[in-house]
């Protein structure tokens, strides 16, 4: 019979919930739990060989061993609930890393064993199933402790041998290049999730390792002290080694995830854009002035606007430009246009001059071209048709940048988790996506929704240019492109931008946090910005230069990124030779910025991506947390006795 130590244990042993070092994350805080129950669960087994208990050769609900495993199923469905991913989760794409492969075999094999460990667990604990017989017990233990090949020791000191060989090392130089397009994750976030599931599989084979000790302690078969203790220091030791080859490998790489280009853009669903903000327009010298003279060269009218449409011309066949005129040039006295269909927001198709030259892609004209011909006025004076820009606001011209707060919901303690463009009654905002914050930087995921944009029209009451939005001019067409992170301890939980001069400036909004509660701090939070201004005296900002910029959309290379922080771009118009200035470039990338498995943020920016002689793109990114300081090999200090 049982002893009455022994009723007392089974009927109320609680999981174990040991106090534990501060800031331990997830896998962490479990293997530190695991071994305070398994010191437990040893002084149980002791407590019940030393007494002199029988055990049956065929186990009853109320038997030692159906306690035991029902203690290290609780613990199973404690490591279910948290990690539901295979082991391979965001790492499938790492097929050239062939360490990382040969660590892959033995990585399954403990797991394939462990789900039939799980099942055996589950088989002995099933309301009115008679439990096995004490010889399938046996044999559990025999597949785990001695198989030649599969023996959980044996490949757990394989996996021991390709960490040690840098393998985390190896992984992070792989994620550093374009592999980020198809992990989407930071580089850190691979080599964390790596470590995961490295350590997740050395804590399921441990456990299976101290049960089948236990059980052959409980069946008789010998004292097994020795071996656990030897096994347990082997974890420990081989825990220490990934620790730290794995936080040495973190520090060293990037924190930020972008998106790559996708396989097709599509307008309003992967980018955007900033319509007729300059745009290449056709006037002649004698609408160029109020005096409607013909005195002067195209090249002396920098900054005009139009005055008129001598003798309905060929400025009654096109769409008048009512706003500023800019920068313009002579090519050639005739010319032969190919307008375009008003509806595509561009003017003109392409411009053939009588010299040969062609602006733009001259690819048949459905519309068909027109003549257009400067002349001669008093034999002296000279009408030119100019090339110019047009900055003209008005219907036709989406300009407008969002300088709305998106915050998230901070007082449901969210955080930001994602960042995206969105285009909404012409104006172009920054959204976020929210998630809940959880003990040690997880995220549920349950919780996660992109917060809907503020849709508030430009003639709305109450609606003020250079308050809620900003618009984008000759003048005032500067965009910052800066990284910016939260200080120690904070968490990204918005995006804006401001006016500063002639740029928009991007800003961040940071929010305190505890990080074994979860818990936001609302009253510690602020805006954290890059205020340099390119006319700062000491480290001015350095502009992005677009060279001969053709449409974005038509590079057939993947975009890379090709600014820094602490720079800016100015939006502008298309190469007038291969687009006939029509488009304004860059254009904005709309792809949502999101992780793979969500995951809270210590930082964002704004930065260019593109091609040389292309637009490109600008495109938000997002910084993820850095969790690398948090990784400890933390042990109770009890010992297997």
């Amino acid at each position: 019979m049982p002893s009455k130590l022994y009723l007392i244990f089974a009927l109320c042993f609680p999981l174990i919930l040991a106090r534990e070092p501060e800031k331990l994350l997830l896998v962490d805080r479990l293997r530190f739990e695991f071994l305070k129950l398994e010191e437990e669960l040893w002084n149980f087994v002791r407590d019940i060989t030393e007494n002199g208990n029988s055990i049956s050769d065929n186990p009853s609900e109320t038997s030692p061993e159906i306690t035991l495993i029902r203690k290290f199923e609780d613990f199973g469905d404690i490591i279910k609930k948290h990690f539901e991913h295979d082991l391979t989760y965001g790492l499938e794409t790492l097929d050239s890393v062939w360490a990382l492969q040969l660590a892959y075999a033995d990585l399954r094999g403990v797991y394939a064993l462990y789900e039939s460990f799980r099942r055996f667990q589950h088989q002995q604990t099933a309301p009115g199933r008679i439990p096995s017989p004490k010889q399938a017990w046996l044999d559990m233990t025999q597949s785990v402790l001695d198989d030649p090949k599969n023996g959980v020791e044996q490949a757990l000191e394989r996996i021991r041998e390709i960490v040690d060989k840098n393998l985390f090392q190896s992984v992070g130089k792989e994620v550093e290049g374009d592999m980020i397009c198809s992990t989407k994750q930071s580089p850190q976030q691979v080599l964390y999730n790596l470590y995961d599931a490295i350590a997740l599989t050395e804590l399921k084979g441990y456990t299976m390792i101290q049960f089948s000790y236990m059980l052959l302690r409980l069946y008789g078969k010998g004292n097994f002290t020795k071996e656990a203790q030897n096994t347990r220091e082997r974890y420990e030791e081989r825990t220490n080694n990934a620790v730290n080859s794995v936080r040495s490998a973190m520090e060293n790489v990037s924190r930020e995830f972008w998106k790559c280009d996708p396989k097709k853009w599509a307008k309003g669903e992967s980018y955007e854009e900033i319509t007729n903000l300059l745009q290449g327009y056709v006037q002649n010298e004698v609408d160029l002035n109020p005096e409607g003279t013909c005195r002067e060269n195209c090249a002396e009218y920098t900054f005009t606007k139009s005055h008129g449409c001598f003798q309905n011309l060929y400025c009654r066949q096109q769409r008048t430009c009512s706003g500023k005129i800019l920068d313009c040039k002579f090519y050639d006295s005739d010319m032969w246009i190919c307008n375009a269909n008003p509806l595509s927001g561009r003017r003109y198709e392409f411009i053939e001059y009588e010299n040969g030259k062609v602006m733009g892609r001259k690819q048949g004209c459905s519309r068909g071209t027109t003549k257009v011909e400067s002349w001669w006025r008093w034999l002296f004076w000279h009408c030119s048709y100019c090339f110019c820009l047009c900055d003209e606001q008005g219907p036709m011209s989406d300009r407008y940048i969002n300088m709305r707060s998106a915050i998230s919901d901070i007082k449901n303690n969210k955080v930001v988790t994602g960042l995206r463009f969105v285009k909404k009654n012409r104006i172009v905002h920054l959204q976020i996506q929210e998630g809940e914050l959880l003990p040690r930087l997880n995220i549920n995921a349950s919780s996660l929704a992109w917060k809907p944009v503020d849709e508030y029209k430009l003639t709305d009451r109450k609606v003020f240019n250079g308050q809620d939005y900003h618009t984008l001019t000759w003048e005032k067409r500067r965009m910052d492109l800066d990284d910016l992170e939260a200080d120690d301890g904070h968490m990204l939980t918005g995006v804006r931008f401001k006016e500063i001069g002639s740029h928009l400036n991007f800003e961040i909004y940071t929010t305190k946090f505890d990080f074994d509660t979860g818990k936001l701090k609302p009253e510690h939070s602020k805006w954290k910005d890059n205020p340099n201004t390119d006319v700062s005296i000491k480290n001015p900002r350095t502009k992005v230069r677009l060279v001969h910029p053709d449409i974005p959309i038509r590079s057939t290379s993947p975009s890379i990124p090709t600014s820094h922080s602490d720079q800016y771009i100015e939006f502008t118009n298309s190469d007038i030779d291969r687009d006939v200035a029509q488009t304004t470039v860059p254009f904005l990338d709309a792809q949502k910025v999101e992780s793979l498995e969500a995951v809270p943020l210590s930082g964002a920016g704004i930065f260019h991506k593109g091609r040389q002689f292309f637009g490109g793109f600008i495109a938000p990114k997002i910084i993820t947390y850095d969790v690398s300081k948090f990784l400890k090999a933390a042990f109770p200090t009890e010992q297997v006795n």
